[in-house]
């Protein structure tokens, strides 16, 4: 297992469409490891394989935060529906320093595949569910700051400009 560098907006690899996997093998295998360490090590709650710039449909979770409790790998996953309304501020590690509230189903049915290639299907609600939203959106290119006011975004882009201007 290692840590990677994590990938932050405005990189390319976070605007596309992941690639569907087809085929678990010993790199998936070890992709998902990785994934895990990296985003334990940045204290985050859900990672992306776009976020370290693997463009591939793989997603970890924990919202547990580090308790490896409720840690969850799932490969090409989906969102078969949702219902309910929630909203949280909302942070990314591939969007730092800015959280922002964002629209989200208060419960989702997901539909993945695990790594040891079975297919599941079950309900997620709450901040697990926000957070398989969340990680769902970087697999189709879709970053919160996508999902707020235009004023919202814009404050952060402001901020992202100011701080770019500030470095040496």
């Amino acid at each position: 297992m290692s840590f990677h560098k994590i990938c932050v907006y405005p990189e390319q690899v976070l605007a596309r469409k992941a690639d569907e996997i087809a085929n678990i093998d010993g790199q998936i295998h070890t992709l998902a490891a990785d994934m895990v360490e990296t985003m334990y090590t940045a204290s985050g709650i859900g990672l992306a394989a776009p976020q370290i710039g693997v463009s591939q449909r793989l997603i970890v979770a924990d919202p547990g935060k580090a308790e490896k409790v409720n840690l969850i790998t799932l490969i090409n996953p989906v969102i078969v529906s949702g219902e309910g309304h929630n909203a949280i501020d909302e942070g990314c590690l591939s969007v730092p320093e800015f959280t922002a509230e964002v629209p989200r189903y208060a419960e989702v049915l997901v539909r993945g595949v695990t790594l040891d290639e079975k297919e599941i299907e079950f309900t997620a609600e709450g901040l697990f569910a926000i957070v398989l939203q969340h990680e769902i959106d970087h697999l189709n290119g879709i970053l919160f700051i996508d999902r707020i006011s235009s004023l919202k975004r814009d404050i952060y882009l402001r901020k992202l400009k100011k701080r770019k201007m500030q470095q040496p």
